[in-house]
């Protein structure tokens, strides 16, 4: 059996007024992320650390922001493609660990729900999906409120 392991990071801007996307659930609050997508900046950096695990390239090249078709796509979306490429290659998650900096909202509420959502749209126990949340102690620009940073890193293992 042969496993690999994949990393991904994703960063976008926080604006007021619109919806807040992470792990496939919406945040309640004023702002939300600014993105050609839905902004699950998240799935993006988990779908970006799939990807490499196998050098499939990334989610930018599969699903470029300047395409239409993108526009305000539910990055649910964009997992269960990425993951159905993983699945077709032979290969399956052994686990995801994402670990999402973000000043505020607190997010410690909202994680439970998160886990599910990734591990439902991966058909995956939740006990292989992780995700953490930590702020920046207000430095830099996650600390000031203007945007959100996500690491994700998966191992996967062939299916043989």
């Amino acid at each position: 059996m042969e496993f690999r392991t994949g990393q991904g990071y994703d960063v976008h801007r926080i604006g007021e007024g619109l919806k807040m996307w992470l792990c496939g659930i919406n945040i309640p609050g004023e702002k939300g992320f600014i993105a050609h997508s839905d902004g699950d900046v998240a799935i993006h950096a988990l779908c970006d650390a799939l990807l490499g695990a196998l050098a499939l390239g990334d989610i930018g090249h599969l699903f470029p922001d300047n395409d239409p078709r993108y526009k305000g796509i539910d990055s649910k979306l964009l997992l269960k493609e990425v993951y159905g490429r993983i699945l077709a290659a032979g290969w399956e998650l052994v686990n995801a660990d994402i670990t999402i900096a973000l000043q505020a909202p607190k997010l410690a509420p909202h994680i439970t729900e998160m886990r599910s959502c990734l591990a439902d749209v991966m058909e995956v126990s939740s006990d292989r999906v992780s995700v953490k949340a930590t702020t920046t102690e207000h430095l830099g620009f996650v600390g000031r409120e203007e945007g959100c940073a996500v690491w994700a890193v998966v191992s996967i293992r062939n299916q043989e």
